[in-house]
Formats: C-alpha cells, structure tokens, sequence
C-alpha cells in the first residue's frame, strides 16, 4: 500500500518528519496485519454491528462488564504500543504514545480477501488520519477524499514504498502552483495525470492548446494535458536542483479505460491507456525495492515547498469543524 504523504495543502506528518515515519508506516501495517489475520485464522469470535448494540444493552447498568467487553473489541492502544518495536524510535514513542491504528472487525469475513479488503479500507481511513493531522495540528478534510477512487488505486494498489503526493500545492517564489499527482519510488519519481471522462473514451492528442476526447457520439475539447505535466516537471526540475537532489523525473497520462491517439508525442512523455497501461501497472506492482535515502530527500525537498493550512489541535477542539481553518504556509 503506498504512502500519502501530502494531500493538496492539509498538515501532513511525513512533512514533520520525512525520514521517521515511512519506515513506521510499513512495519506498522506489517504488523496489524499479522495480528488481524492470525486472528481470522484461529477463528475467533466477531460481532456484527447489532450484536454489540444487544450486548451493550444488556450490560446496561453492570459496573464494570462494558469497559472490558470494550477492551476485547478494540484492545487497550497504549499497552499494544508498549509492544511495538520500532528501531530507535524510543525518543519519539515519548512524544507519540500510539500511532491510532488498531483495526477493528465485528464480524467473521468469509474469506481472506474479504478480510484483506476490510483492512485495506480501515488502513486508508488511517492514511487519511496521517496525511491531515499531527501530534498538535489538524487539517479540516473534504469528506470527497473518503470516496475518492484514484485516491483509493493509489495508495491500495501501488508497492507500500511508493510515495504519494495527491494535488499538492507548492510554493515557489511565494506563489502557489496547484500540481497533479507526484509518485515517487525509490529510483524516480513519475508526473501523472489520469485522463477518465468516461469508459471508452478516445482522447486525440497533438502539439496544440486543446485536445479532442470522443465518447460515443459525443465530441469535447480539453486543455492539453501534457501542458500540466511539463510545468510540474519544470518545478520539479528546479526545486531539485535548488536542494542538490539527483532524481530522475519521468511524466505519464494515464487512461485506464480509454484509448489515447497521439501519434506524435514528445520524447519523455509515457501515454498508458486500456491497452499498455496493464503492464506497466504489473511492473509497478512487481517492485521490491526498499525505500532509498534520495528519495527520500526528494520528498523532503518537496515537502519543504508546500503550502499548508491547518489549526492547532486545540483550536480544533474549540471550533466547529467548518470554521477550523487558517493559512499557515510552510517557511
């Protein structure tokens, strides 16, 4: 599962710390999964969601029975953390009692997949978490990206060492560019825009300011998208060498169930559509490198320009959510 580590200008832990928590994520996920699986193995008992609402009632009123029915259902966090062996991460447990990821499952899935399935979706609810929110600040979050598709691909398709960055704004020269999507993995970091206007669509590339799409018997003009991708190479470009980052830089347009026509397209432009987007997707998927240290300093270069907006933990807690938002761009 890849990592978010940016989503658009919410405060992101990896930002706090970009050499920390990657490896954390992994081991972390790693290991909750052991947990719940060995669990399903040994057929252990879950409740559905009525289930617990009958027990609860009734133990309506028994001193103490609840509290340690509640325990078994979602464990005690900080004496789980206690168990958690993170090299070299004393200093910051100090900091950071419990990493808020305990999966929780009221009932016995079918099948393993079925299982696999429910944790990926509660891990991505925990990426959310990760990805808005530090020890003493909190990002108000668009409930859209709960239900994000390309989001969701993303991070639950994609090698646990690939890095996500998701529409992030960053900041050059005081002015805020709005980018596409960045994947960094660990030997470069791929520019992609996904062309999705509809099943089937045709999109008719050129050198031009717009491109045609056709869908059926319909026909619409786009903004050449190979003009985004060439600027966030270009900011890329430039940060890099601002920072002294040696990382190649590669740029795609992904239709993963159309058909792009653009017989004439630049070099260093990769076009992935219904026909070779499923290859290139295997190869991604087939990565077992492990995390390197340059890019790992990409994503710090990278991080270290965004523009973020957020509120202290308790402002948060003293405002409705709606009104929890202030500018706070990063130096």
């Amino acid at each position: 599962m890849a990592q978010l580590i940016k989503l658009q200008d919410y405060v992101s832990r990896y930002e706090k710390d970009m050499v920390r928590y990657p490896s954390q994520f992994v081991r972390l996920k790693k290991q909750q999964w052991e947990k719940i699986k060995k669990q399903w193995d040994e057929g252990s008992v879950f409740m559905n969601t009525d289930e617990v609402q009958h027990f609860k009632e009734e133990i309506e009123g028994k001193e103490g029975l609840f509290t340690r029915f509640r325990k078994i259902l979602t464990r005690d966090h900080a004496r789980e953390e206690q168990e958690v062996d993170f090299e070299g991460d004393q200093e910051m447990s100090l900091e950071e009692p419990q990493f808020d990821f305990e999966p929780q499952v009221y009932y016995r899935p079918e099948t393993l997949d079925e299982l696999k399935h429910m944790y990926l979706d509660q891990l991505y609810q925990f990426q959310l978490k990760w990805a808005s929110s530090t020890l003493t600040e909190k990002s108000y979050v668009d409930s859209k990206f709960l239900r994000e598709e390309t989001l969701r691909y993303l991070l639950q398709r994609f090698p646990d060492t690939y890095l996500v960055l998701y529409e992030p704004i960053v900041k050059l020269k005081k002015a805020p560019i709005e980018l596409e999507i960045l994947l960094l993995t660990p030997t470069h970091i791929w520019c992609l825009m996904f062309l999705e206007e509809s099943d089937q669509a045709a999109y008719i590339g050129s050198m031009d300011r717009f491109w045609t799409v056709k869908s059926g018997e319909q026909e619409k003009r786009i903004l050449n998208p190979s003009i985004s991708l060439d600027r966030m190479e270009s900011i890329l470009k430039q940060i890099f060498q601002q920072d002294e980052v040696d990382f190649p830089i590669k740029k795609a347009l992904i239709s993963r169930d159309g058909y792009i026509d653009f017989p004439d397209y630049p070099y260093g432009l990769t076009l992935l559509d219904r026909k070779s987007y499923p290859e290139w997707f295997m190869q991604q998927r087939s990565s077992r490198s492990p995390l390197k240290h340059m890019q790992i300093k990409a994503a710090k270069a990278i991080l270290s320009r965004t523009q973020t907006t957020s509120v202290s933990q308790m402002q948060w807690n003293m405002k409705d959510d709606d009104q929890a938002v202030l500018q706070e761009p990063l130096e």
